[in-house]
């Protein structure tokens, strides 16, 4: 006699917020069973809403239940309310973000530099030199003036998009410049715009540093004359260093310091409730954003000390809205995104290295061991392979990052910075496919537990560190790098290095 059906499901049915649901039979219909559900988890589900389920036939990739008989008899189902639900505090991977209010940037560095309009005048005279340079190759000679209100104008546009514009980027603009206008090419002289536009930067972030601009204000102040205890000039710049588009934003309109650290306390209140507001702290976090970035690029407080004072950076979702405030980047769709397509690659790659000789092969080739060993490699299976192994691939020392217990094991995380604590059936073998849960460690304190999966955890982690202005792992150096420029596609015009500009080439070959 055949074995009763029995379905084991993990119902997500908000973002931080996932149930299980046991049943003894397969519903007739889907209808059936979201009444199951709603009945089941009342009053969260009192609303419209429809079933996703990981389908198997994509890769694991989100489908929308339409077929009861495609309900799997273990795994994830997604609740996903109805945009006119005006109650829900759910958020899907496909929704759109806040918009970013007018005191914080919305566009990252472009690829084509947008050249501004100039003053009537100056478009007049241009107008007036494009022609008859086109006609005779005669360049335009500027008056100060004129000249002035086209660096200033530059200034201010390259300004909304960065405070502190790399020296490549510098160059784009100046290129864009004599692009749009090729009467204002200077002979004899490439970089002649560039170097301008340099030192017209540095006055314009002086004018508004002199106004109160708290991310160009925070450098000022530095060694001279009349202040020779201070820093020397060119050191300790708090500027973005990891493609951040906000990274020290002022008040909004309207807002002080006072108003704000009443929001703050307001989160606090929120987060300590049973049922919490995930609507109302979404609004207060967005609003108080700017006091966060001063707290901690300003203050560098210890990570406890900050996140007892918002501690709504230890729910997933805010951790995810954070990044986004921060770069403009949806973090989870840009990163399994570039990770499921680099994923067949990376496991290529993995294989083809693990057939040499060395400690770094003989390690990926004990972690494919058990990777063939599991029944059903499906796509988390295939993400934690392909980041499990990224850090022994890139020949880097994760001994100290990826800790293992047992359930009913005292883990030791006393200094430890930065590390995924997974929590296995057993300790044997390098590497577990199947971690009952995984844990954030930083700084000798648990962050975010109970992430199921390796690529969760990677992705909370990573959206913490930007969150948390924190450094990476010394030692996995080249693995954070590689996740940031890769995978998130966060370029900080600094060039990669030849093990990561090697595997980057290997990724994208045909």
């Amino acid at each position: 006699m055949a074995a009763p059906q029995k379905f084991v499901l993990r119902v997500c049915v908000a973002t931080d917020v996932a149930m299980k649901l046991i049943l003894t039979e397969r519903p007739q219909s889907v209808e059936e069973l979201k009444n199951i559900m709603q009945e089941k988890f009342k009053p969260r589900l009192d609303c419209d809403f429809t079933l996703q389920y990981e389908d198997p036939d994509f890769n694991g990739q989100l489908s929308v239940l339409m077929d009861i008989q495609e309900l799997p008899e273990k795994g994830t189902l997604k609740v996903v309310r109805s945009e006119s639900d005006v109650s829900s505090t759910g958020s899907s991977d496909t929704d759109i973000l806040p918009h970013v209010p007018l005191r914080q940037r919305q566009k990252n560095w472009p690829d084509c530099f947008p050249v501004p309009t100039f003053s009537y005048e100056v478009e007049h005279v241009c107008a007036q030199g494009n022609a008859a340079f086109e006609s005779s190759g005669k360049t335009l000679k500027l008056t100060r003036a004129q000249k002035h209100n086209i660096l200033e104008n530059m200034a201010e546009t390259m300004y909304n998009f960065k405070p502190y514009p790399h020296d490549k980027e510098v160059g784009m603009a100046a290129e864009a410049l004599v692009t749009a206008h090729p009467c204002l090419r200077e002979h004899g002289s490439k970089n002649g715009w560039k170097v301008a536009l340099k030192f017209k930067m540095g006055n314009y972030r002086t004018r508004l540093a002199r106004s109160g601009c708290v991310e160009v204000s925070v450098n000022a102040g530095k060694r001279s004359r009349t202040n020779p205890e201070n820093d020397c000039p060119h050191s300790n710049i708090k500027r973005a260093r990891r493609a951040e588009v906000n990274y020290l934003p002022n008040f909004p309109r309207g807002e002080n310091e006072t108003t704000l650290e009443e929001m703050r306390v307001q989160i606090i209140q929120e987060t300590e409730k049973t049922e919490r507001d995930q609507i109302l702290i979404e609004k207060l976090m967005h609003t108080t954003f700017a006091l966060r970035r001063q707290h901690i690029v300003q203050g560098s407080p210890q990570v406890r000390e900050f996140l007892e004072n918002w501690p709504a950076l230890r729910m997933q979702s805010q951790v995810f809205a954070e990044f986004h405030r921060i770069t403009n980047v949806n973090l989870r769709n840009q990163f399994y995104y570039e990770l499921d397509r680099y994923t067949p690659k990376l496991a290529a790659l993995y294989r083809q290295k693990s057939s040499r000789t060395g400690k770094g092969a003989e390690a990926l080739r004990e972690m494919l061991r058990i990777y063939d060993l599991e029944e059903e490699h499906d796509i988390n299976m295939r993400r934690t392979l392909a980041l499990r192994a990224l850090p022994v691939y890139l020949r880097e020392d994760d001994t100290e990052f990826f800790k293992t217990c047992n359930g009913e094991d005292e883990v030791e995380i006393i200094d430890t910075q930065l590390a995924l604590l997974s929590v296995v059936p057993d300790s044997i073998g390098s590497i577990s496919f199947s971690p009952e849960n995984i844990s954030i460690v930083i700084e000798d304190e648990v962050v975010i537990s109970e992430l199921p999966r390796l690529a969760d955890a990677f992705v909370v982690l990573f959206g913490l560190i930007y969150a948390l202005h924190l450094d990476y792992p010394k030692k996995l150096t080249h693995t954070f790098t590689f996740i940031q420029k890769v995978l998130m596609c966060l370029d900080d015009n600094k060039p990669l290095k030849p093990c990561l500009l090697s595997l980057k080439n290997d990724l994208l070959k045909e």
